[in-house]
């Protein structure tokens, strides 16, 4: 199967029936051995779902037909095509057009091949003046030009200003680069930076990550001997600060409320030198096998996996834990880099429901640790309403609790001003990293 039929097969798995992109690509591209097939098939399936509603807008200028009524193989077959022709400049007009006829005479009816043909001759040659935005808002021009629904950028506008909006759909349309976290119990950041660069592989620390890579070219870096011996975990800088601004002690009793798959009870095990105990929890039974599949493979042996609501409250833990983590469901807003889907598939009143689902972990969270005990939240989203409000309003209401300050925890201060004042926001065009909250709170001493 050539690379364009196995990128409209990914789009299909994604756009139509709801799979994440990157176990669909993952899926679809492990027994590929070309690296510049699986860079196209990658690079057409990023760019459809990242720039989708504007090919969309680019298909409707060209189409009779609406695109809720075009065959969807064949819709997602033209906004490849159109993709190819607007952005991708290595690649002739005439070869985007010819495989797209190629690929709908085999996925559509007969006659179809002869639309497609149309359609994206008919952009080819009028390019410039099609791709240009006729829209009646500031809002509704940012929600065309970078692909994101347009409640999500008035919301944005609203709290963050028209600019910064901008910048923001500007990063979430950007490809983000592999991190990888260092197994400290195992070897040093410097050490395995030798050993990975003797590969070829092109390297830097990360900013505010202490244990923290970022790798340039990270092909087959799972293949490596590294990863098998469990010298390295792979995990955006953002999620390693969870485990670095908790900074626990050893033998202490931590409690991981929503663990899956491990990277941040991994983490917190080896600051922990490994001494003391970890309870990982999560509601599936694959999820807590993937932790356990990372623990054996890093060498930890303080990690206790279960299976537990975070919702419900164990009564057996109250006032027992030292550290409670809550990496919290969440709307995910801060990953679209990562899984642009998520643009599309997430809905504004979906929101509500999930503050509700965080807020009850919270209090939950409360109960479980002990005076002097830390909750350290977190979500991968940058919406206010999920993060400091929700903080603000909980510490607000359990006189018990403050939010503490750990700036001295983090290696570089730069644009992260809030950390004295006990959370940090980081987004993804201005730190590099996911867009990503996390709040410290302690429950004051007896």
């Amino acid at each position: 199967m050539k690379s364009r039929e196995i990128a409209l097969n990914i789009l299909i798995d994604v756009n139509i029936n709801g799979a994440y992109s990157n176990y669909a690509i993952n899926k679809r591209t492990k027994d590929i051995k070309d690296k510049k097939d699986e860079n196209l098939i990658r690079e057409l399936v990023y760019g459809v779902i990242e720039n989708l509603l504007y090919i969309d807008y680019i298909i409707s200028k060209l189409s009779n037909i609406k695109i809720s009524k075009i065959h969807p193989p064949i819709l997602e077959i033209l906004r490849m095509g159109v993709y190819q022709i607007a952005f991708m400049d290595k690649i002739p007009d005439r070869a985007a057009v010819n495989e797209a006829v190629k690929l709908s005479k085999k996925y559509g009816h007969r006659g179809v091949s002869g639309f497609v043909n149309g359609v994206l001759r008919n952009f080819s040659r009028k390019k410039e003046d099609i791709m240009k935005i006729e829209s009646r808002s500031r809002s509704e021009y940012l929600s065309i030009k970078y692909s994101h629904p347009k409640w999500m950028v008035e919301k944005w506008i609203k709290e963050y200003g028209y600019e910064f909006t901008e910048s923001l759909c500007k990063g979430n349309n950007s490809r983000p680069k592999l991190n990888i976290r260092v197994n400290t119990l195992k070897i040093s950041r410097d050490q395995l930076m030798d050993r990975l660069s003797a590969y070829g592989y092109i390297l830097q620390k990360t900013l505010y990550a202490k244990d923290g890579i970022i790798v340039e070219n990270p092909s087959r870096i799972t293949d490596t001997e590294e990863f098998k011996l469990g010298y390295f975990f792979i995990q955006d800088e953002s999620s390693m600060l969870v485990a670095q601004i908790a900074n626990p002690k050893e033998n202490s009793l931590v409690l991981d409320l929503c663990s899956a798959p491990g990277g941040k009870a991994t983490h917190l095990a080896q600051l922990m030198n490994n001494k003391g105990k970890i309870i990982s929890r999560d509601i599936y039974n694959h999820k807590l096998d993937l932790i356990e599949e990372n623990v054996t493979r890093l060498g930890i042996d303080i990690i206790d996996t279960e299976i537990f609501d975070a919702t419900e409250l164990d009564s057996n833990l109250v006032e027992k834990v030292d550290y409670c983590i809550i990496d919290a469901p969440c709307s995910g807003l801060g990953i679209i880099r990562r899984r642009p889907e998520i643009k599309w598939n997430r809905k504004e009143e979906d929101i509500k429901d999930l503050i509700q689902i965080q807020r009850r972990i919270l209090n939950n969270a409360k109960h479980y640790i002990k005076p002097g005990g830390r909750i350290i939240y977190s979500t991968c989203t940058i919406n206010p309403d999920e993060n400091i409000n929700l903080i603000n309003e909980f510490v607000g209401e359990n006189r018990e609790l403050k939010l503490i300050g750990f700036e001295e925890l983090l290696s570089c201060n730069e644009k992260m001003e809030t950390a004295n004042k006990g959370y940090v926001q980081l987004f993804p065009h201005l730190h590099g990293t996911d867009g990503f909250f996390i709040a410290k709170i302690e429950k004051k001493p007896s």
